[in-house]
Parts: C-alpha cells; sequence; structure tokens
C-alpha cells in the first residue's frame, strides 16, 4: 500500500444475533458516529477511535432484550476485522504500540502487536465490579478477545489499580487508542518482522 493511499474499510455483518455497519478511516481526525443501543459501550468506543486518531461511523442493531453480550462481541469482531483490511499488506506499519493514560484514581495498560497472531492478555480485572452500567463486567473482556481475534494481533490489557469500573474501563479504552496510533503509524515501506513477513 503507498503512502498515499487511503488506508479505510467498510464492513458489514448480519446475524440473528446483530446487524453491523462500520466504515473506518486510520488516517482521520477521531471523528465518531457510534451507535450500539448501550450508551456506555459507545462511549469507550468514541474514546479508543478518538485516542486512535481514526474516523468511524458504526451502527450496531443487536438483541439488547436478552442483553449486551452478541452486541459487544460481535462488534469487537468487526472492527477487528475492519482495522485488518484497512491496513491492507501492513508494510510500513510500526507495528507495536503501547497506551497509558490515568483517570482520576485508575489506571490501566494496553500493549499490542499487529503481528498477525491473535492473543488477548486480560488481567487486573477483579478491580472491576461485577456490574457495570446494568452489564455483567465480562461483556468486555469478551470485546477485547473478539478484538483482537479477528484483528489478528496481541492485544495485553492490564488493570494495575483504581476503584471506578467507569475510570478503569476509560483508562484501558484511551490506553488501547493509543496503542492503535503507535502501531497503525507509517514508517516507510519495510514489513517490521525478521522473519520477512507478518503471519
Amino acid at each position: 500500500m503507498s503512502e498515499n493511499c487511503a488506508r479505510q474499510a467498510h464492513y458489514e455483518r448480519k446475524t440473528k444475533e446483530s446487524e453491523i455497519s462500520l466504515d473506518l478511516t486510520l488516517d482521520g481526525s477521531g471523528t465518531t458516529k457510534i451507535t450500539t443501543g448501550f450508551g456506555m459501550f459507545d462511549h469507550m468506543l468514541t474514546l479508543t477511535l478518538f485516542w486512535a486518531g481514526m474516523d468511524c461511523t458504526l451502527s450496531c442493531s443487536g438483541d439488547l432484550f436478552v442483553d449486551a453480550h452478541h452486541s459487544v462481541e460481535d462488534t469487537g469482531l468487526v472492527l477487528g476485522q475492519t482495522i485488518l483490511d484497512a491496513l491492507g499488506d501492513r508494510k510500513g506499519i510500526a507495528r507495536v504500540g503501547y497506551g497509558r493514560v490515568p483517570m482520576d484514581e485508575a489506571l490501566a495498560e494496553v500493549t499490542i502487536d499487529l503481528s498477525g497472531r491473535p492473543w488477548l492478555e486480560w488481567r487486573g480485572d477483579e478491580l472491576l465490579p461485577p456490574i457495570i452500567a446494568h452489564e455483567e463486567k465480562d461483556v468486555w473482556r469478551e470485546f477485547y478477545k473478539a478484538l483482537a481475534s479477528s484483528g489478528r494481533f496481541n492485544l495485553h490489557v492490564a488493570f494495575l489499580y483504581g476503584k471506578n469500573g467507569h475510570h478503569l474501563l476509560e483508562s484501558a479504552a484511551k490506553g488501547l487508542g493509543l496503542a492503535l496510533a503507535q502501531a497503525t503509524r507509517r514508517q516507510g515501506q519495510m514489513i517490521r518482522s525478521t522473519k520477512g513477513g507478518l503471519d
């Protein structure tokens, strides 16, 4: 992919549990329009994409009469796939990124490697309250797991300390944005791997 080529992608996914449409531009200004029906999730996605400097239009219609699980997980799958598609051949990307953003008393850190190998390391979630915004805390782990899986990257999230669940999740969301901004930035045309290619 040439340096002048717009890195953007569109992806849609429709199942009996959710219907999602997403447009993404990696080299944007952080402008977003996100509607999933789960306000807390919209907030966290907006933070991540703003801090990543990516433009995104996302709509999700899911079975929220059950709970938010399918909407959150499926959105993670779609966002990961769209990032992967927008990266193209991944030539020239920095590949790795790191973010650590405090939110009042809370601090989380996020480290990623766009290696082509999916992995989620999720640590410190005992700090999260069992219920956040009327949903079980596990929906957040499922989002990050789906994101790493479909985006084919290593993703390490560590909640270091904090007392407020919103603050902890916000710290992680901003950290993910910073990490994505670093990892997706272009630095020439080489593939950053001593083996000559990414998985």
